[in-house]
């Protein structure tokens, strides 16, 4: 990949690329400038995601009805041969590119300023993974085509933003564009695309300008698709209905049972990665099948699978459809529907098939959500004639289990509200995903370490597991400031004000004339204490905080870290164990996130360093 030179803030860098060119030629405004990628985005995202829908209806009719149509007359277990054949094909695709390419974490990373930017760029294969999920979802993995359209979208975003070298804020907001086209057009819901990418990929970095370039690349996309695949939604929902308003209580239940589903789904999706990767006890085998054997093995099982539960099969969209319908389902069969769809699902994404996680999400929200009507209708027979009918939670249910396992409860609202065009619907919408989702924080901190939400709130947007582990393997000592700002405890809060401006310091140890720490005093508290002009001359040992925290030198940066989130610090005063009144530097956030992104640079670098040279000499020469 060529060099990349440094891009203008706002704008295109001077390249010799045709269509930077004519734009700089003619020297519009930035924002005309990234309106008009987003229509380009919009259009490029659109048209890539009919022809993916195309791609696997294709796949599914040369393999369901042409191939099995051969093979039928073997007998019924020649299902199984299909998910299979689907995995050989996906296997020798992967013997020859090693992986598909990153996903969208990945690039929300490259787009943030990761160090790993250029690698990640280099292995974009848009065409490939494409291929690739259209043969996986035609040939019945249990996945969804969701995820892979929004990469489209996101793709399609980061490599214009890559080839016409706009800035890195212009490469953030372009990727949330694709982002948000992807999920407009792979559901026909251009609001609830809008929303995914303001609250998935933009986070709380977003500002008013951001909004209308997501807006105008999602309905470019949106319009683009219903003109190729027309302009009914995803699947057709009932009318919703309102028996009585004392029905609310009863989704809350459903929005704490989306919860518990929603853990299980993405610790079952993290379960089955770590199985082919030979990670989990009595799994250890398919760490040593090679790689692209694996879809073979995932399409194996969900084939044999498929010969007692079809339903289980590819995305599932018509299941679905059915429990809205309310076709009858019995308790049971919801039940093993559920259960299995979890178990395939993990297994499809684990083995390396290609495909997203939305529609095996709404898939199992479904089937919770008639399952939890049907129990209802058993238990509280008395009150049945003010409920409404197992479609209605199988709706409610879609969007909590979405919200949950997504994190985006927004997006899973006005998805949900989008396709049902019915406002009737909203209040219970919000009743059981705002549970939903607050239940899934409240559990997963017993799951994720603490440490990693941490790193999240650093804005260090780490790629994959091998770089987590990484950081956690720093010591506090790598990231200590030794020449922190120390001012003695008897100086008036004027003049430490005056000291902290002009050393350019967020923060200050408070230091007795033994040099022994007291306490350490901040911007904040400096600006709190001179408000009043009667605090102005008041001494440092009187408004700085004596109640410190610690850090010591030989400790794992993670725990440091962990203990500064824990009371919402910026800053750790490091010292000796044996003497804690020895100040021996300072631990900043700034450093620590500096330290993080250095470690996973080294991590990047080694693979292309001929020769493991010492830190110090990959280090820039001082000047003389």
């Amino acid at each position: 990949m060529p060099e990349v030179s440094q891009p203008q803030s706002g704008g295109l860098a001077a390249t010799s690329n045709p269509i930077a060119h004519i734009l700089n030629r003619f020297q519009p405004s930035p924002e005309a400038v990234v309106l008009l990628l987003a229509v380009l985005i919009g259009g490029g995202t659109g048209m890539g995601v009919v022809t993916f829908h195309y791609l696997i209806e294709l796949v599914h009719y040369v393999a369901f009805v042409n191939l099995m149509g051969t093979l039928s007359a073997w007998g019924a277990w020649t299902i199984a041969l299909v998910p299979t054949l689907g995995g050989f094909i996906v296997g020798l695709m992967l013997a020859r590119r090693q992986d598909f390419g990153p996903g969208l974490s990945s690039l929300i990373a490259a787009a943030s300023g990761s160090a790993t930017r250029h690698a990640i760029l280099q292995r974009l294969q848009p065409v490939t993974k494409m291929v690739a999920a259209s043969v996986s979802l035609g040939s019945g993995a249990s996945l969804g085509p969701e995820g892979p359209s929004v990469e489209i979208g996101a793709n399609f975003g980061v490599l214009l933003a890559h080839v016409l070298q706009v800035s890195q804020e212009r490469q953030r907001l372009l990727l949330s564009a694709g982002a948000a086209a992807g999920l407009a057009a792979g559901f026909n819901a251009p609001i609830a695309g809008v929303f995914f990418a303001l609250e998935v990929v933009l986070g709380t970095t977003f500002a008013n300008s951001a909004v209308s370039v997501v807006l105008l690349a999602a309905v470019v996309s949106a319009l683009v698709a219903q003109i190729g695949l027309g302009g009914q939604p995803a699947f057709a929902l009932p009318v919703y209905e309102v028996r009585s308003p004392l029905e609310l209580p009863l989704y809350v239940g459903l929005g704490i049972a989306a919860s518990v589903i929603s853990v299980a789904y993405t610790q079952l999706l993290i379960w089955g990665r770590a199985c082919f990767r030979g990670q989990v006890k009595g799994f250890a085998w398919l760490g040593r099948v090679p790689l692209p054997m694996h879809p073979v093995i995932g399409g194996a099982c969900v084939g044999l699978v498929a010969l007692l539960y079809p339903q289980i099969l590819g995305i599932g969209y018509e299941t679905i459809e059915a429990m809205l319908q309310d076709v009858e389902f019995s308790l049971l069969l919801l039940l093993i529907l559920l259960v299995l769809k979890l178990v395939t699902t993990a297994i499809s994404m684990g083995s390396g098939l290609v495909g997203g996680v939305f529609a095996p999400a709404m898939f199992l929200g479904a089937s919770l959500g008639a399952a939890y009507g049907k129990i209802l209708a058993a238990l509280l027979p008395q009150v049945s004639t003010y409920m409404a009918g197992p479609p209605a939670y199988a709706m409610v249910g879609m969007a909590a289990v979405l919200a949950g396992s997504a994190k985006a409860p927004l997006t899973a609202i006005l998805l949900l509200f989008e396709l049902t065009r019915d406002y009737r619907i909203v209040l219970p919408l919000m009743a059981a995903v705002g549970l939903s989702v607050w239940l899934v924080e409240r559990l997963k901190k017993s799951v994720t370490p603490e440490s990693s939400a941490n790193l999240q709130q650093l804005n260090l947007n780490l790629v994959g597991d091998e770089d987590r582990e990484i950081v956690q393997q720093i010591l506090v000592r790598e990231a200590i400031y030794e020449s922190p700002l120390m001012l003695p405890d008897s100086m008036s809060v004027s003049q430490a004000g005056l000291s902290m401006t002009n050393a350019h310091c967020r923060s200050a140890l408070v230091v007795n004339p033994e040099l022994q720490l007291i306490g350490i005093v901040t911007l904040e508290d400096i600006n709190r204490a001179i408000a009043t002009w009667e605090n102005a001359d008041a001494r440092l040992v009187d408004i700085c905080t004596t109640d410190l925290l610690y850090a010591y030198t030989d400790e794992p940066l993670s725990e440091a870290l962990s203990r500064m989130g824990a009371r919402g610090l910026h800053q750790l005063p490091i010292v000796d164990r044996d003497k804690p009144e020895q100040v021996l530097g300072l631990l900043e956030r700034e450093q620590i996130a500096l330290t993080c992104k250095l470690a996973t640079t080294r991590k990047a670098l080694h693979p292309y360093l001929k020769v493991s040279l010492p830190v110090e000499e990959l280090a820039l020469p001082k000047s003389e």
